[in-house]
């Protein structure tokens, strides 16, 4: 079985509905702008100057460093430094995939991005378009966390729609020039994602077709920079024949001599230990990294009861052989029947059964990824902030208000999530942390912890490298069901002993509401904290601990003053009804450190009401009330807002 082909009548069925991309006369109006998705032939066509939406689907998060320390991995079979994971995941249809989120809460938002290295933006389909780009909640989410993203170009099988003609389209030349290939770049340029991944599966090829294929990514490499994963279909003869791995009739898609063709390959499903070791030998004999291999494993239809010879590709106590490729890991959200059974499957597929990356112990084979590949860690420089934002919720909140009262989704809002989901460390009963969707200080969640507090409970959960100056602080914002003892602490450990956690204190609470603590490191001056934590211990025991945590940061100084942005303008409208607009917002960027902008409704008497948020300068509205203004506000990286700059709407 070839999943990767066998699964294309769904995509084709679940995505035959859909318009084309939209043309340059919608630039005047209010209309939702989607994710860009196209043909060979009509990519030649992009333009982002003439593209109304294009301005909507760009990334402005630049790729984060990451630090993975072996001294704190969770999990003690898990290796650093080896073989990583690539996941394939269809976030959305190729067609019809608003740009910059939706009003439905009932969304993938991926919460483990500490265990990948790449994101596949999957998708694409032969009735819309064979070429699809990641829209920039995607990317901005996973540079936030320190992983690539790749769009798709898939050719499909004949028996499921696909032409040779459009492979032909493809790696066409105008004298030295490779036209796909060029815009390929500049759509990842413009966009600001990292490649592609190329699944050419069309069959009735031959080795002059294969050889413009190399010969098109080589060009494109040359013209980038510009990443590519091969997936294993196409050999070197034309055909496609899966090999399973890495073996002469494919390893040129790879490396051809000196020349780096594909910076990685996604090996198909049929690999076994004899294979994966001869993968490993091929990888090395061409001069490459074992680990720029990826053994796929399918995961849409069963997702963690799939089989899979784990000591094939990640032996107990020994290096790992190559990577691993997942090819479809949002069946935990896809098969889940209400967001806490989502979460609750998605803990068992990357930390397994009981929720612990640090213990996965089980009856059961698939044991969670936490178990083979150690956890990576974006947060390497100040300031760090995280209001434990998951990505989507029923409302949103500003400083603790509910500003916005329906459902969302929009990963470019979404914190890191914490390196250690869930990892308590107690004498006693551990308490019970959670993303919690009823309450939050900044956006639609909060982290919570709840449970018999009776012995101390150190709750890891982000590993960090962050280097303590004189002036630099901790601030915590909790809320406690009534005023008194919190019982909590931050907790800190530094890299000259990162596993000992020293502590301070939170203090009491004065009432029922949000409330903010700022605590001084400056006694830890010139070391650098290496977990960021809490603690919660209490004299006493407490039969029902509850606290929900808003806001966790560590910044320098004070808390930056932030420009606003200028020139907000509506550079489209459209009448959804007499008294409501969907809008095309844009504004030029507010200068300094920007982490995003909030966009709301300012009505006659005063009163605002949270639209939604961006990292972008443009912005689209599907609902604003009339009469009213537009009301755009910077977020620094400090959590600081400038005020605000407006337009009326009418």
């Amino acid at each position: 079985m070839r999943p990767l082909r066998l699964l294309v009548p769904g995509l084709v069925a679940m995505l035959a509905f859909g318009s084309s991309p939209a043309l340059a006369s919608a630039a005047e109006s209010g209309t939702q702008p989607y994710a860009s998705y196209w043909h060979p032939s009509t990519i030649l066509d992009w333009d982002p100057a003439t593209d109304p939406d294009a301005r909507f689907n760009r990334s402005h998060v630049p790729l984060a460093g990451r630090t993975s320390d072996p001294a704190l991995k969770a999990n003690p079979h898990a290796r650093a430094g080896e073989g990583r994971i690539a996941s394939l995941v269809s976030f959305a249809p190729t067609s019809d995939n608003p740009s910059q989120g939706s009003a439905d809460p009932n969304y993938y938002a991926f919460p483990y991005w500490q265990y990948i290295d790449t994101l596949v933006f999957w998708g694409g389909s032969a009735s819309e378009g064979l070429i699809l780009a990641p829209n920039p909640t995607v990317i901005d989410a996973a540079h936030r966390n320190g992983v690539k993203v790749y769009g798709t170009v898939f050719f499909p099988p004949v028996a499921y729609g696909g032409q040779l003609q459009w492979v032909r389209d493809f790696v066409r030349k105008d004298g030295a020039v490779y036209p796909v290939a060029d815009k390929l770049v500049e759509v990842a340029r413009y966009y600001g994602f990292e490649g592609w991944f190329i699944n050419q599966e069309t069959g009735g090829g031959d080795a002059a077709l294969a050889t413009e294929l190399r010969n098109a990514m080589t060009y494109a490499r040359s013209r980038g920079p510009v990443d590519f994963m091969w997936y294993d279909a196409m050999t070197e003869s034309g055909s496609v024949s899966w090999q399973d791995g890495l073996t002469s009739a494919n390893d040129a898609f790879l490396q051809s001599g000196a020349t780096r063709v594909a910076d990685s390959m996604f090996l198909d499903f049929g690999w076994s230990a004899t294979k994966q070791n001869a993968s490993r030998a091929n990888a090395r004999a061409l001069g490459r990294s074992e680990y720029d291999l990826y053994a796929g494993i399918d995961t849409e239809a069963n997702g963690y009861n799939t089989s899979v010879p784990w000591s094939a590709v990640f032996p107990d106590g020994q290096p790992h052989v190559t990577g691993l490729g997942l090819y479809r890991p949002e069946w935990t959200w896809k098969s889940s029947t209400s967001r806490a059974d989502f979460y609750a499957r998605d803990a068992r597929y990357w930390v397994g059964a009981n929720g612990d990356p640090s213990n996965t112990s089980t009856t059961s084979a698939w044991k969670g990824l936490a178990t083979y590949v150690a956890e990576s860690s974006p947060v390497t420089a100040k300031p760090f902030v995280t209001d434990f934002n998951a990505g989507h919720g029923d409302f949103y909140a500003i400083g603790g208000e509910r500003l916005g009262a329906g459902g969302w989704n929009n990963l470019s809002l979404q914190d890191v999530p914490p390196t250690y989901r869930w990892i308590v460390q107690s004498a006693g009963t551990k308490l019970t942390p959670a993303i919690d969707f009823s309450d939050a200080y900044e956006g639609g969640s909060s982290l919570q912890l709840t449970g018999r507090l009776d012995a101390a409970n150190t709750v890891r959960l982000h590993q960090t490298r962050l280097p303590v100056a004189a002036d630099t602080k901790i601030a915590v914002t909790v809320k406690t069901p009534q005023p008194g003892a919190t019982h909590l602490a931050a907790a800190v450990s530094f890299t000259d002993d990162p596993t000992a956690f020293t502590t301070i204190d939170v203090g009491s609470t004065s009432g029922p509401g949000w409330e903010s603590r700022t605590l001084d490191l400056s006694p830890y001056a010139g070391r650098t904290i290496a977990q960021l934590g809490l603690r919660v211990a209490a004299p006493e025991p407490v039969a029902d601990y509850a606290i929900h945590v808003g806001r966790l940061a560590v910044y320098d100084g004070d808390v930056d003053t932030v420009a606003a942005p200028t020139g907000v303008s509506i550079i489209g409208a459209t009448d959804v009804s007499p008294t409501r607009r969907s809008l095309r917002l844009a504004w030029t960027p507010a200068p300094g450190s920007v982490d995003h902008y909030d966009v709301f409704r300012r009505a006659a008497d005063g009163t605002r009401t949270y639209l939604g948020g961006t990292t972008n300068d443009a912005y689209f509205v599907a609902a604003f009330d009339l009469p009213g203004t537009v009301e755009v506000e910077a977020v620094g990286a400090e959590g600081g807002r400038s005020e605000p700059a407006g337009t009326s709407a009418g």
